[in-house]
């Protein structure tokens, strides 16, 4: 289970708390989740309602479950899965950078993490990122985000086969309320609607102030105990009570609401919504009469027929309408009109293909360009460059899963044989489609572009000139007052309504010298264009006047010179981006005049000209804090759609203006909308375009996900999946993790390309709509999707998916006709290798031999030397020694022929693996360097990954043939490179085989010591936590294995760094060995106090794992830690005695309690308590008797007799040693054995000579003895030997001729050993016994 708590340098008493959360925490957990399941319980509506929210009452964390689910219907799935999640859970580290860098994206904070109850408990700090959380959670942002958190893309690969499988992410959303709700109140004063009609004491208008229900209004609490504040957004009224009964808005109204201007938040009346439907497209009715008061507004009368343009909005008081009878287009109020037989609702928030294409990317042009991105992102040397066949191939994955078919099934070569036939003999007929490689790369380089950019026609430029007052009719006006006149719009107006005074007066005219000078041109064309009555004219450069004067701070002539140019137009407004620039700049400048009647006013035709034009968003972007307004009215009136559309509009204007930052929130929020299904937009398009702004954010994770709920979309396009795939590719650098197994392409575009693939294939199958241009483009963007995604699964050791992949293409050769010969060729070339490391060297053969007899017979090509050489390596896998030798060999002559030195070190160097498989070791070494000298001759980088595959196998050679010497050189130098080229697969490879040769092969402990701090280093980087641990652990012991205090001090470190890592990964048995290592150090340090401490928290952690046969081991292991010391050996009775053998007993394990008796007779011999040691060492004599362990039957003995001897009980102690004596082996092989027999008779002699007084019966044990000591020639045994024998008959059998002779012997033993006197009187027999 995880905790914040760092796990590097774990302090005595942190690592005694950390034990003790272990068996508290869950318990803990528990009471924690169903607090929170009570405070969900209580009635959230009511917190508010009472207008007193107690700080005590609102959690403080909000619980986030994860669980992980599959299939369509997202079931959970099974409990191997979800304790896979649980894994991942434990090593998630709260302070890591990655972790850090997601939940800031994601705007919370991480409180604590509980593993065992798939939760993590999050807080905030603000409104704003709680509001920010609660949009990532609604648009599902939140499951991919932690999908990319917790799995490595390995696993995502592996289980692509399984339908859905992916990560549920889920809130409890009263919690997420009642926290937001918190903040609310923290911060002051808040929106919120009336839940009842309520009446509130009013201090402006005198009287009392009228909320109805649903009206927004903002709050303020209570205060020194008075009643909350309201202040009314209809009208400014304020108010106070008590106790009013409100609902907070959602999180996005409050953020927008609080960002709007007080002159656009507060004012304009209360929304009336008297039209039936909410936003209406089609043909209504006029009710009354109206005469326009100005050319922009439409005169209607009684029964007229009105087209509307764009949307009618229920809640706006005007629409943009057209008169069936005249033609004529204006603005029109909704009270005056009604529904006509064919007006329907509209949810569509599009007014045209432009806009709904506005997020999207090119459809023209995504195709060229993702197939030049990914062919750029994945360059293959597959056609250039010859492969090594190793001589040991790792298996990723089953057999049963990698095979795409029998070898055995001819059917299935058949097919494949003809399919490759088929393809090559479509490359020797040029294809109509067939494109150059020059074509194919030639968008390399383009950046993939959003619809929304069009190039903008040429502007023109005109002349200021300083005219006199009198010249106004001066020809020189003339070319600027013909451009402008014209009751239609033109493109070129679109950068005179759309740019800013400021570039305007740079890019549109030249020759004045300030903005002065410009303004007295434009006020002479100004009257000139009045008295020639050129109306347009004379409008377009009134509204030229006020941008200037705006754009100078001159808001008031400004102002007029915008009124003039609204009115002077006579025939109605047909330039409808003219009059939405007007209103946009006019209800700006009232809006900073804080001219609140006009400003609404005019804030309301440009609602209308906005849902009706698309095209005008472009003449007023400038203006997005006007264009509030229109969403502001919209939420105001609950109208769903308009607030789609104003969303639309806002965001719009934001990312003309390139302000991603500002245009994300009303993205999002327009998503929201759709998820809701109040409002028709193509979900796909706006994921697309939200995720390139999040990336343009920095935002990678957000962006991806965004990425993906485009891509993976049921109804997702090729369009769509391909501009995933393209946002994927740019954030995948960013993303990837430090040491992790990356190729060029990241792990997770498998998806985006496998469902890109299936589409594209679909779309490729017939003729296309727009010619065979397009057509060969989706059979490109085919072959290159599949060699991607072929790689990417050959990448993860995913051979047989990748087989399948390129089979899959091979076996539709019309996918194929747009391709030159060379792409062909190299294509098939692939799939045989991905043949060859499928283990299905038939299949590959066969491909191979096919491409052999297509190529010309008489000119010999790099390419064939290639193919003979895979040819070679299937062959040598096959067995057929002398084929393969000869097909390598034709590889070496076009090698050497065309020159290819890389080339023709791989093949030398196959050529040596191809001998030391066939014996011929010495060839072989001769073959392998010579490519190894090749490989050096090499100035080009490239070759260096099959260098270092070279060297290893090259090294592993000179280990078998004990040249430890060359075979260390081949391998660090297979390190040094694969550190240079930054592989850290070989890197790893290279450092595990050192760390075996120095630990193992030839033991230097300071080199492995070296080599596995390496080993450690690139693991973690990898995340590989698990190897990580046991890597720790090896470090450990062999720093303890150096035996000085500084050693064992450095060896308790990484021990309680691999238990910190053990506990994480839930590895039960290797937490409580990690215990008890660190134990075992602090007793060797002697800081006794906590030995104890440590076993017990092992011994607790291993009664957890409810395995009885590891807790016993571990009882036993324990129990060594004192028994092989030299202090407190006592306390390994308790552990033997106690605890393991009762559990062994138990169990009906012999070998345990022998082993444990053993044990247990040794340490109590070494006590000296004789008198129990005699009960287990009968045991350990019974057991062995009945398991037939003969070594173990005479160490029992043996041991038994010197209990007995110890005890006085001499007849049994003889007894025992005769037995072991005669367990012993015959004949005698090794001096021990001697020396065991010279020991015992020895030990056999004193007793029966001291104890029993039995000179005889002693004489002839202790000759035993000398005859054993003179066939080991140990002089000074035989000295004291013939000593006791010169003893014996001197004194006690009288024989003087033997007792002179044994004396002699021994007096010549110790002149030779310089002993100084041999005394042989009776008195010194017992002196001289021991």
């Amino acid at each position: 289970m995880s905790t914040t708590t760092p796990r590097n340098g774990v302090g005595v008493h942190q690592d005694h708390q950390r034990y003790t959360d272990l068996t508290m925490r869950r318990g803990t957990l528990v009471n924690q989740r169903k607090t929170l399941e009570r405070g969900l319980s209580r009635d959230t509506g009511s917190v508010l309602r009472t207008a007193s929210l107690a700080e005590g009452t609102l959690p403080t964390a909000l619980p986030m479950l994860l669980t992980m689910v599959e299939g369509p219907g997202r079931l959970p799935v099974d409990e191997d899965t979800q304790e896979v999640l649980r894994g991942k859970l434990r090593l998630l580290q709260p302070d890591s950078t990655e972790v850090i860098a997601l939940f800031t994206e994601l705007a919370s904070h991480i409180h604590s993490i509980s593993s065992e109850e798939n939760m993590i408990l999050l807080t905030f700090k603000t409104f704003e990122e709680i509001w920010k959380f609660t949009t990532y959670y609604s648009l599902g942002f939140l499951d991919q985000c932690m999908e990319s958190l917790l799995f490595d893309q390995k696993f995502w690969i592996h289980s692509m086969d399984r339908e859905n499988l992916g990560l549920d992410v889920s809130v409890p959303e009263d919690t997420l309320h009642l926290m937001f709700k918190g903040l609310l109140m923290q911060e002051g004063s808040f929106f919120a609607s009336c839940s009842s009609n309520q009446i509130f004491d009013s201090s402006t208008s005198g009287g009392d102030l009228y909320l109805e229900q649903g009206d927004v209004a903002q709050f303020e609490p209570p205060f020194m105990g008075s009643g909350w504040s309201v202040l009314s957004l209809n009208d400014g009224a304020r108010g106070t009570k008590q106790k009013p009964v409100l609902e907070p808005v959602i999180p996005f109204y409050q953020w927008f609401l609080k960002s709007c201007p007080e002159n656009v938040l507060v004012g304009s009346g209360k929304p009336v919504c008297n039209f039936p439907l909410r936003c209406a497209r089609g043909t209504c009715l006029a009710i009354a009469e109206y005469h326009g008061e100005g050319p922009d507004e439409l005169s209607v009368a009684p029964g007229d027929r009105i087209t509307i343009v764009g949307l009618l909005v229920s809640g706006f008081d005007w629409f943009m309408g057209r008169a069936e009878a005249t033609g004529a287009l204006g603005l029109v109020q909704t009270a005056l009109v009604e529904p006509a037989d064919n007006l329907c609702e509209s949810t569509d928030i599009y007014l045209d293909a432009e806009e709904r294409s506005f997020f999207c990317f090119k459809e023209e042009t995504i195709i060229q360009e993702t197939t030049a991105l990914l062919k750029k992102t994945s360059e293959s040397d597959i056609g250039l460059v010859y492969k090594l066949g190793r001589m040991k191939r790792v298996r990723n994955l089953p057999s049963s899963t990698g095979s795409s078919f029998d070898d055995a099934d001819a059917d299935a070569r058949l097919e494949l044989k003809a399919n490759v036939e088929r393809i090559l003999v479509q490359g020797q007929v040029p294809s109509p489609h067939c494109r150059t490689e020059s074509e194919t790369d030639s968008g390399a380089d383009t950046a993939l572009r959003g619809s929304s950019t069009s190039s903008h026609p040429e502007t023109p430029c005109f002349t200021v000139h300083a005219p006199d007052e009198g010249d106004a009719d001066a020809e020189i006006f003339s070319p600027l007052l013909s451009f402008l006149e014209g009751a239609a719009y033109r493109r070129e107006f679109g950068v005179l309504y759309g740019e800013t005074a400021k570039l305007l007066a740079s890019s549109f005219f030249t020759g004045c010298a300030d903005e002065d000078e410009l303004t007295a041109f434009l006020s002479v064309a100004r009257e000139t264009a009045r008295k020639k009555r050129l109306h347009w004219s004379q409008s377009r450069v009134c509204f030229l006047l006020g941008k200037q004067c705006a754009g100078r701070s001159k808001f008031s002539q400004a102002r007029v010179y915008l009124e003039e140019a609204l009115a002077v137009p006579k025939d109605g407004f047909a330039d409808v981006r003219l009059l939405a620039a007007l209103y946009a700049n006019l209800s700006h400048i009232y809006l900073l005049q804080k001219n609140k009647e006009k400003h609404f006013a005019t804030a309301e035709r440009l609602t209308a000209v906005i849902m009706a034009v698309p095209e005008c968003v472009a003449s007023v972007k400038d203006h997005a804090e006007v264009l509030k307004y229109t969403l502001k009215k919209a939420v105001l009136s609950q109208n769903k759609v308009a607030e789609a559309r104003a969303c639309f509009v806002l965001a719009k204007c934001y990312l003309l203006r390139e302000q991603d930052a500002s245009a994300v929130p009303y993205v999002e929020r327009l998503l929201d909308l759709s998820a809701e299904g109040s409002c028709v937009v193509s979900p796909g398009h706006v994921c697309l375009g939200l995720g390139r702004i999040y990336g343009g954010l920095a935002l990678p994770r957000l962006s991806v996900s965004s990425a993906r709920r485009a891509a993976l979309q049921p109804a997702a396009t090729l369009r769509d999946c391909l501009g995933g795939l393209a946002l994927v590719l740019e954030s995948s650098a960013e993303l990837s993790r430090p040491g992790g197994r990356e190729g060029p392409l990241p792990s997770h575009a498998a998806t985006y390309l496998r469902r890109a693939l299936s589409l594209v294939e679909d779309s490729a199958r017939g003729p296309s709509e727009d010619g065979g241009r397009e057509e060969g483009e989706r059979r490109a963007l085919c072959h290159t999707l599949t060699l991607c995604l072929s790689r990417l699964f050959q990448t993860h050791g995913m051979d047989g998916h990748a087989v399948r992949t390129v089979r899959a293409f091979v076996a539709r050769p019309q996918l194929s006709l747009g391709l030159a010969a060379p792409e062909r060729r190299s294509t098939l070339i692939w799939l045989a290798w991905l043949h060859i490391r499928n283990e299905q060297e038939d299949a590959a053969l066969d491909v191979l031999n096919a491409i052999l007899e297509s190529l010309p017979e008489h000119c010999t090509s790099p390419q064939e030397g290639l193919v003979l050489n895979m040819r070679g390596i299937a062959l040598r896998r096959q067995g057929h020694l002398r084929r393969a030798a000869e097909s390598y060999r034709a590889a070496d002559d076009i090698c050497e022929e065309f020159d290819d030195m890389s080339n023709w070190a791989v093949c030398q160097a196959n050529f040596g693996l191809l001998c030391l498989k066939a014996g011929a070791k010495t060839l072989a070494e001769r073959h392998l360097t010579r490519a190894l000298e090749l490989f050096s001759a090499l100035e080009q980088e490239g070759p260096e990954l099959q260098l270092v595959s070279l060297l290893l196998e090259l090294g592993q050679h000179y280990l078998d043939q004990g040249q430890l010497h060359y075979g260390k050189g081949c391998f660090e130098w297979a390190l040094l490179l694969a550190i240079k080229a930054g592989q850290s697969d070989c890197q790893l490879t290279a450092t595990q085989q050192l760390c075996h040769l120095y630990g193992e092969v030839s033991p230097d402990q300071s080199l492995c010591i070296v080599y596995n701090e390496h080993q450690l280093s690139l693991l973690a980087a990898r995340g590989d936590r698990g190897r990580e641990g046991d890597v720790l652990q090896t470090i450990s012991e062999l720093y303890l294995s150096l035996g000085t205090e500084k050693a064992y001090r450095v060896a308790l470190d990484y021990t309680k760094r691999s238990l910190g890592i053990f506990i994480d990964l839930g590895k039960r048995e290797k937490e409580a060995y990690a215990w008890l290592q660190a134990g075992k150090i602090y007793h060797m340090l002697g800081q006794k106090e906590l030995v104890d401490l440590y076993i017990q928290v092992a011994q607790d952690v291993g009664l957890i794992t409810g395995d009885t046969g590891f807790v016993l081991a571990l009882l036993e292991t324990a129990g060594d830690v004192f028994h092989n010391s030299s202090q407190d050996r006592d306390k390994a009775v308790c552990f033997y005695r106690d605890r393991a053998l009762p559990i062994a007993l138990k169990t009906g394990s012999a070998a345990s309690r022998l082993r444990l008796c053993h044990k247990l007779v040794d340490l109590l011999l070494g006590l000296k308590r004789y008198d129990d040691a005699i009960e287990f060492a009968q045991t350990a004599l019974d057991i062995s008797i009945t398991q037939e362990e003969c070594l173990s039957e005479r160490v029992a003995c043996h041991r038994l007799a010197t209990i007995y001897q110890h005890l006085g009980q001499s007849e049994l102690a003889e007894h025992h040693y005769l037995k072991a004596l005669a367990l012993c082996p015959s004949p005698l092989q090794f001096d021990e054995e001697t020396l065991y027999y010279a020991k015992v008779y020895q030990t056999l002699g004193d007793i029966i000579f001291y104890d029993l007084k039995d000179p005889h019966d002693a004489a002839g044990y202790y000759h035993l003895a000398l005859a054993a000591a003179m066939d080991l020639g140990n002089k000074r045994a035989q000295l004291r030997l013939c000593t006791r024998l010169a003893t014996i008959y001197h004194n006690y059998l009288v024989d003087r001729q033997l007792s002179l002779s044994f004396y002699q012997r021994a007096r010549a033993f110790a002149t030779e050993l310089n002993v100084r006197r041999v005394d042989i009187s009776a008195s010194r027999r017992t002196a001289s016994r021991r």
